[in-house]
């Protein structure tokens, strides 16, 4: 399996939105109105595209709330949890 590139969907409190952010380098690589704005409708499949990626979502409070792989295809097969 390859190394998906690493994002982090996150609150941006100074600019009231939300911003999926790469891990790596720290930039922004868009940017939604709401969480739901994002995560609706493969928004966030969209922006990747065809490279995909693997997004951590967080919640408002920074805990987070769930990890997506895009495409789904690229998601690991199992894991020894």
């Amino acid at each position: 399996m390859s190394d998906l590139p690493k994002y982090t969907l996150t609150k941006n409190e100074s600019k009231d939105r939300w911003d999926l952010k790469n891990d790596d380098t720290g930039r922004t690589k868009a940017s939604f109105d709401t969480k739901a704005d994002a995560t609706k409708g493969g928004a966030l499949s969209d922006v990747l595209g065809d490279k995909g990626g693997s997004v951590k979502i967080q919640k408002e409070d920074g805990r987070y709330q769930e990890e997506r792989t895009y495409p789904r295809s690229s998601d690991p097969r199992g894991s020894k949890g």
